[in-house]
């Protein structure tokens, strides 16, 4: 039987944004994800009853190899070392990585 192993995640940097869940800071996160080959888009929590209201959670739809993940307000949106996109939870982003100075 194979024996559990434990490994260490190998040192690598990425580049992400915060969103804050409001449209006005998802347009340069997705404008961000256009420029460099990826596909998101702003999806409005409530679509069929009128226009988006503050207060209500909106998501960040981007399109991954595992099919579409959304962004919720807090989270980061990460480029990957292949140049992937894919939302992240702030906890757990703020737990994996730290800021890289220079």
């Amino acid at each position: 039987m194979a024996e559990a192993k434990q490994y260490r995640k190998k040192p690598v940097v990425i580049t992400a944004m915060e969103w804050d869940g409001t449209a006005e800071s998802a347009t340069p996160i997705i404008d961000w994800v256009l420029a460099n080959g990826g596909t998101a888009r702003f999806s409005c929590s409530q679509p069929d009853s009128g226009p988006c209201r503050p207060g209500k959670p909106h998501s960040i739809a981007i399109d991954t190899l595992e099919g579409t993940m959304h962004a919720s307000p807090d989270d980061y949106v990460i480029r990957g070392v292949a140049g992937e996109f894919y939302p992240c939870r702030g906890d757990i982003f703020e737990a994996t990585y730290e800021p890289v100075e220079g």
